[in-house]
């Protein structure tokens, strides 16, 4: 190993963890309440199965609005909510709530588009055989759209590690802000090449991952 590598490998490690830390409450966010909010958000269109213009004009601007703002001002943004909800505004911990509230939209928003892209005529049919709004939405809607939905999810994953880059500015930490402190700031250049390697590696990974599973449940 290079000897930058050696002499901050404590630091490197407790980077990646931090990362891992904050990508990982995003993912659960967007798996837990984004995929429900982008569910809603198909089924409550115009023509779908719970055609409901308010709750889908209610949703729409929560995920419009969400996904406009400018990363870094909707982290400073939130400072007051999250210190309610942790109890601080700083640290890695903190950082997990302004990137889970973005993981929400973001990934809501590609979930929409997967089921858009379910045939109508899977819809009919379940319809047609007499199945329940809960048997369509989980035996026929989300299995039809569980590659999208895991591509959605693998192009999410990669936007939350960019998104965590920038979580430095209110202490959380991460591989994004131990380049621009140590390598950076401290003109160790060598050392933020390193770990740019790092985080390419970390996404060739995931989309390697993502794609490969995509492809194997996709059965169209």
């Amino acid at each position: 190993m290079p000897d930058i590598i050696v002499q901050y490998q404590t630091e490197i490690w407790q980077s990646i963890e931090e990362t891992f830390v904050m990508v990982g409450f995003s993912i659960l966010a967007a798996i837990i309440l984004g995929l429900p909010v982008g569910t809603f958000l198909f089924l409550c269109r115009k023509g779908q199965l719970l055609e409901n213009r308010v709750v889908f004009s209610i949703l729409n601007l929560f995920v419009n609005i969400v996904r406009s703002f400018p990363f870094l001002l909707f982290v400073v943004f939130l400072i007051p909510f999250t210190r309610l909800i942790v109890g601080t505004a700083i640290g890695t911990m903190a950082a997990t709530i302004p990137l889970s509230i973005m993981a929400i939209a973001y990934y809501s928003r590609l979930v929409e588009q997967a089921l858009l892209d379910v045939p109508k005529g899977v819809i009919e049919a379940a319809t047609a055989m007499g199945a329940s709004i809960l048997e369509i939405i989980y035996k026929f809607i989300l299995v039809e759209a569980r590659a999208g939905l895991v591509l959605g999810l693998t192009t999410s994953t990669i936007s939350f590690i960019s998104y965590s880059t920038i979580m430095g500015v209110v202490g959380g930490g991460g591989i994004g802000d131990f380049a621009i402190r140590y390598g950076y700031q401290r003109f160790e250049t060598e050392l933020m090449i390193y770990m740019i390697i790092i985080m390419l590696v970390f996404v060739q990974i995931i989309q390697f991952t993502g794609a490969t599973i995509a492809r194997k449940i996709d059965k169209r």
